[in-house]
C-alpha cells in the first residue's frame, strides 16, 4: 500500500498481489479516524508493507512536512504492529499527478482527492519498480 499523507487528505494506493502495478483507492480525510480507517483497509487488502511518502524539499532537506509524515508513520506502526513501513522520497509526485490528471481531462476542485491518490500511485509504483530491480 502507498500513502501520500497531506494536511487535509491522505492519498491511498494499493498494488496487485504480484506487486507489479499500483492502483488508486479513494483518498481519506485526515482526521482523528484516519489511522483506524487505514488499519481496516490494511486488513481488508491483506497489506504487509506500507510505503509512506517522505516529503523532502527539492534540495533534499527535511521540512516541517517531513516531521508530520514521520509522526503519522509512527502512529500507524503503533496501531498495526506487524506492518512493515517504508519511508519513500515523494518529491514531485503531486506535481506529476496533477499534470497527468489535467492531461486526462480532470480539472478543478473535484480533482483534489484524485490528485492525492494519483500521487500515492506514483509513489507506490516508484517503490515497486525499485523493489523489482533489486
Amino acid at each position: 500500500m502507498g500513502l501520500d499523507p497531506g494536511s487535509r487528505r491522505c492519498g491511498v494506493a494499493v498494488s496487485d498481489t504480484r506487486r507489479t502495478m499500483a492502483f488508486p483507492r479513494p483518498a481519506l480525510a485526515v482526521d482523528e479516524g484516519l489511522v483506524g480507517s487505514l488499519a481496516d483497509l490494511i486488513a481488508e487488502e491483506d497489506v504487509t508493507t506500507v510505503v509512506i511518502g517522505h516529503p523532502l524539499a527539492l534540495s533534499g532537506r527535511a521540512t516541517s512536512s517531513t516531521e508530520v509524515a514521520g509522526a503519522f508513520a509512527d502512529k500507524l506502526r503503533a496501531r498495526v504492529a506487524s506492518l512493515e513501513i517504508v519511508r519513500w522520497d515523494e518529491r514531485l509526485t503531486t506535481h506529476e499527478a496533477t499534470r497527468a490528471l489535467r492531461e486526462a481531462g480532470h480539472r478543478g476542485t473535484a480533482q483534489r482527492g484524485r490528485v492525492d491518490s494519483a500521487a500515492a500511485v506514483i509513489l507506490l509504483q516508484n517503490f515497486l519498480d525499485a523493489w523489482r530491480r533489486d
